[in-house]
C-alpha cells in the first residue's frame, strides 16, 4: 500500500525489453541504497519489485499486463519518474489509500496557471471517471490528488507548488500520458451500485451521502 505522497524523482538509467516485458534500472541514491530485494515501490504509481539494488539505484521487471495498463512502457533513458517506497503501519497517512495497481491511462488536456498554483484538466477512460466525485481522491502518476471538478471523460485537480516543484506533473506538458488510479473505497461502492447491491438509501444511513442530501 502507498500514500501518493512522492519521495523522490528517479531518473531512468537502463531499460533491458524482452520477450514478455521490461527490465528498469533507476536512479535514486536517496532511497535505493535502503532498498531490499523483494521490497515495492511505486514507479508513477505502479506497484513493482526490487529484483536488484545498489547504492545508486534499483532495478524492477514489468510484465505484459503492467506495461499494458501503464505508461511504464514508454519510458526512455534520462526520464524522470515519481518514487515512493511502500507504507509502514507506523507511517501517517498523509494522502489517500493508495494501492500501486494502475486502473488506466489518461492524458495532461491543459494546464492554467492560478498564481503559483496551476489547475489540470486529465482525459480518463468513462469507466474511471463514473467512480470519481469533486472532492475526492485520485492518484496520478502516483500523486494522490484531490478531484475540484469530474465529467464523462475528463477531470481537473488543482496543484500545489511543492507538487509542481517535486513530482513529473510539474514539468509534463500537454499530451503526455499518466497513470490513473481511483480511489480503493470509491471502487467498492461502485461496484456494488452497478449491482444493485447499495442503494443511495443505505448510503444516507451509514453516512457515505452528505446531511443534505439526507434531510
Amino acid at each position: 500500500m502507498f500514500t501518493g505522497l512522492v519521495e523522490t524523482l528517479g531518473i531512468v538509467r537502463r531499460i533491458d525489453t524482452g520477450a514478455h516485458g521490461r527490465r528498469l534500472t533507476i536512479e535514486a541514491p536517496s532511497i535505493a541504497a535502503e532498498s531490499a530485494i523483494g521490497q515495492s515501490v511505486a514507479i508513477n504509481g505502479a506497484c513493482l519489485t526490487v529484483v536488484a539494488h545498489d547504492k545508486q539505484t534499483f532495478t524492477f521487471e514489468a510484465g505484459p499486463e503492467t506495461l499494458r495498463r501503464t505508461n511504464l512502457g514508454e519510458l526512455t533513458v534520462g526520464e524522470r519518474v515519481n518514487l515512493e517506497r511502500a507504507l509502514r503501519l507506523s507511517d501517517r497517512l498523509g494522502g489517500h489509500v493508495v494501492q500501486g495497481h494502475v486502473d488506466g491511462l489518461g492524458r495532461i488536456l491543459e494546464r492554467t496557471k492560478q498564481g503559483e498554483w496551476e489547475l489540470l484538466w486529465f482525459s480518463s477512460p468513462p469507466e474511471l471517471a463514473e467512480q470519481m466525485v469533486a472532492k475526492g481522491s485520485i492518484a496520478v502518476d502516483g500523486v494522490s490528488l484531490t478531484v475540484v471538478d469530474v465529467a464523462a471523460d475528463r477531470f481537473s485537480a488543482a496543484l500545489i507548488p511543492h507538487t509542481l516543484a517535486n513530482t513529473t506533473l510539474g514539468f509534463k506538458r500537454p499530451g503526455a500520458s499518466v497513470n490513473l488510479e481511483t480511489d480503493l473505497f470509491a471502487k467498492y461502492i461502485w461496484k456494488c451500485l452497478q449491482k444493485g447491491e447499495v442503494t443511495p438509501e443505505l448510503l444516507a444511513r451509514t453516512g457515505f451521502m452528505s446531511r443534505e442530501s439526507q434531510s
